[in-house]
């Protein structure tokens, strides 16, 4: 019999949502195709989460340049390439308006997806945050779609100072407390500079708080991170700058020697089939 699609969609959401609530912290890397993705539910992995960078960087883009539509259809190919819940990074949700937000969600939890991200950036370089109240409202807008799609969608609501210039701890507190006021069911503030402000913003918050690694000299191990009060540790493009690493290791080797070394190195394609078998 094959399964109803609403209801592996809801025991997914499930699962994702029992993930938080511990005990300890737990990992959801970011894979940047299917491929990756089947690797890494092969390696044991509970969940995976999308990257708004690493889709960009498959379509040959910078962050910030896919449209909601490529985002969803990219959250799409990786769902349907694995069994375990997916969450998406969806930027601002693709709009300044609350409205706009909450479609989003709606169309996010279409693609198969059980939770995703949405956060304060405006993509305006001029006025790069939304200012506190109307971020809260788009974080109000999108939890209220999130809750009455009745699956257990898990919104998780992103303050981005610290990535936006305005690297200020008690002004990320102060809106990660109103995304939480508004309905957020996780919280995330990438970039901060030290496991003390870490601690700091788990301490103020009373939900789940995901810790982005991937920025050199600002990523910890997990032990010190669940030690101060990290729930979830999403990795961003950090698997597929890694994996870039490598292609541009070897690209190098064959363009500047004319030698193959990298190939004795690599996976073999069976050990690589068997990963993706999963």
């Amino acid at each position: 019999m094959v399964a109803d699609p609403a209801t592996e969609q809801k025991a997914k959401a499930g699962r994702f949502r029992a993930l938080h609530a511990g005990p300890g912290a737990f990992v959801i890397p970011n894979p940047w195709d299917a491929g990756s993705a089947r690797v890494l539910e092969s390696l044991g992995f509970q969940a995976l989460a999308t990257s708004s960078g690493a889709c960009a960087g498959t379509l040959g883009r910078r962050d910030g340049q896919v449209s909601r539509e490529e985002a969803l259809a990219h959250a799409r190919a990786i769902v349907e390439a694995v069994t375990l819940p997916v969450s998406a990074d969806l930027e601002n949700g693709f709009g300044d308006a609350p409205a706009t937000v909450a479609e989003t969600v709606r169309l996010a939890a279409r693609t198969g997806l059980v939770g995703c991200s949405i956060e304060d950036a405006t993509g305006n370089p001029d006025r790069p945050l939304y200012d506190i109240e109307h971020a809260a409202d788009r974080v109000a807008a999108a939890a209220e779609a999130a809750k009455a799609l009745d699956i257990g969608f898990t919104l998780t609501a992103r303050a981005e100072n610290f990535l936006r210039g305005n690297p200020n701890l008690d002004d990320t507190i102060r809106r990660l407390k109103a995304f939480e006021d508004a309905g957020a069911d996780v919280l995330m503030a990438p970039g901060l500079p030290d496991l003390d402000a870490v601690k700091t913003v788990c301490t103020a918050l009373s939900r789940p708080f995901n810790f982005m690694a991937g920025i050199q000299g600002r990523s910890f191990s997990l032990s010190e991170l669940e030690a101060a009060g990290v729930r979830r540790v999403s990795l961003a493009t950090s698997l597929y700058r890694a994996a870039m690493t490598g292609l541009l290791t070897a690209a190098r080797e064959v363009a500047d020697r004319g030698t193959f070394g990298y190939i004795d190195e690599s996976l073999t394609t069976p050990e690589l089939n068997e990963l993706l078998k999963a």
